[in-house]
């Protein structure tokens, strides 16, 4: 178990201590649940009544912040906390150890390519043409299919499937259960009444620095690639149809559904339960709030609430009459009443 100190911290921070500089943490917590042995951090003043009853060993506050009580922890005294957590888990994470050597029980074909420093695990399968890039972690179980390619320092978690064909960039991370690859779904109508299958001829390319949650689904293209860019971040349990294309560094939380041929822009924000209809267009920087639903093409910089999805000002006027709709009926109801006694 790794430890440090808060003089070793904030030397790494370039951070400022107050009390003890022998202080010692071994893990992170919330500063509402720190206990001896953490590091805590205030990032959000509503926080701030935590400071004084935490028992985390160090906390991590702003440089102009200035306790309003006696404060039993160390602090260390930062320009930026919440940048500086994000560095220091960051640096944790990299400090652990990484995985080595390749398992007697993988089932790799003899023509596939394995870089340098790879780790592969149990009951991993590397089927014929697969090129693994150098410093790759494919854990067990991972499904790699023919002619799939993975870049450099790519982490593949366990139950992993990447169907033939479809490339992953390097630095990326693909958690548990994401399937990459699997058909589209296509159907046809035909003349007995059932459907015909049209087949998934394409593939899935994904760029370098992606994230992608646990059991997130990336279908092929029917014809072409769909295609994740870089720097895209999908949350777990994400559905993206095939011909999809996502632009940079665009976000999407949980459970968002985006139907076929659909396009996202550059940097935008999905939140979670988004759904997004099939050849739909979506500019850059775009801002959808969780459970709206995009049936028409939406412009750059917009914001969408709501199903269907209106612009930002219009769903929150509309809500204010949603609230009242009951009253507002009511009072219809009266004056109808009214107006038919004056017609008597």
């Amino acid at each position: 178990m790794m430890e440090f100190t808060a003089e070793m911290i904030a030397g790494f921070l370039g951070g400022d201590i107050l009390g003890d500089k022998n202080a010692s943490v071994h893990t992170v917590s919330s500063i509402e649940e720190g206990k001896a042995g953490s590091l805590a951090y205030l990032t959000n003043p509503k926080y701030e009544p935590f400071l004084y009853t935490t028992g985390a060993s160090i906390v991590l506050v702003d440089r102009s912040f200035e306790p309003a009580q006696p404060v039993a922890a160390t602090l260390i005294k930062v320009d930026d906390a919440a940048a500086c957590v994000v560095k220091l888990l960051s640096m944790y994470n990299a400090a652990k150890p990484r995985r080595k050597g390749i398992s007697d029980r993988a089932s790799i074909s003899g023509k596939a390519q394995i870089g340098e420093e790879c780790y592969i695990g149990d009951f991993a399968v590397i089927e014929e043409g697969v090129k693994i890039g150098k410093n790759c972690q494919i854990y067990p179980q991972v499904y790699l299919g023919q002619g799939v390619t993975v870049g450099d320092n790519t982490t593949l978690y366990p139950g992993v499937k990447i169907y033939e064909g479809c490339s992953v960039g390097a630095n990326c991370i693909l958690h548990a259960g994401a399937v990459i690859g699997a058909d589209g779904f296509g159907f046809m109508p035909n003349a007995a009444g059932g459907f015909d299958k049209i087949p998934q001829l394409g593939n899935v390319i994904i760029e370098d620095d992606v994230e992608i949650g646990a059991n997130t689904c990336i279908d092929r293209a029917k014809t072409d690639s769909t295609i994740i860019r870089r720097g895209v971040k999908l949350d777990n349990l994400i559905q993206i149809g095939h011909n999809v294309q996502i632009g940079e560094n665009t976000v999407s939380s949980a459970q968002t559904g985006i139907a076929g041929t659909s396009r996202v822009g550059r940097n935008c924000f999905l939140a979670g339960q988004v759904g997004i209809a099939d050849h739909v267009t979506i500019g850059d920087r775009v801002k959808v709030g969780s459970k709206s639903g995009i049936d028409k093409n939406v412009g750059d910089d917009e914001i969408r609430l709501g199903y269907p999805a209106l612009p930002g000002m219009q769903y929150h006027r509309s809500s204010a009459v949603f609230k009242n709709l009951p009253e507002l009926v009511r009072r219809v109801q009266e004056l109808e009443k009214q107006i038919k006694e004056l017609q008597k």
